[in-house]
């Protein structure tokens, strides 16, 4: 809310978080170099918001140098990764909604 974006309709409506609640508090706060308080919000967020960092920085390099370092980097994203960012995903929704029940 503090960015100017409306309250989010899952919370209004079942009065639980979404499994994605408190991403853009979380990447918020790891664009500050907050890492540990990106954790503390939402755990995946914090993931994500350094994983879409670092994809930044390689194609960046790889844009400007011509390296397959991108190349590489998507190589590492296969199924098993996939699985892993649901896993990752789920397990950060459950510390979420126990952070809201306490």
């Amino acid at each position: 809310r503090a960015l100017g974006l409306p309250g989010c309709v899952w919370m209004s409506t079942f009065d639980q978080p979404c499994p994605t609640c408190g991403m853009t508090t979380s990447f918020a706060h790891a664009a500050d170099g907050s890492f540990v308080l990106a954790t503390l919000v939402q755990p995946m967020g914090a993931v994500l918001a350094i994983g879409a960092a670092t994809t930044f920085w390689f194609g960046l390099h790889s844009a400007l140098t011509g390296s397959r370092a991108l190349e590489a980097l998507g190589r590492l994203m296969g199924s098993r990764a996939v699985w892993w960012a649901l896993a990752g995903l789920f397990g950060a929704w459950a510390y979420t909604l126990v952070r809201h029940a306490g």
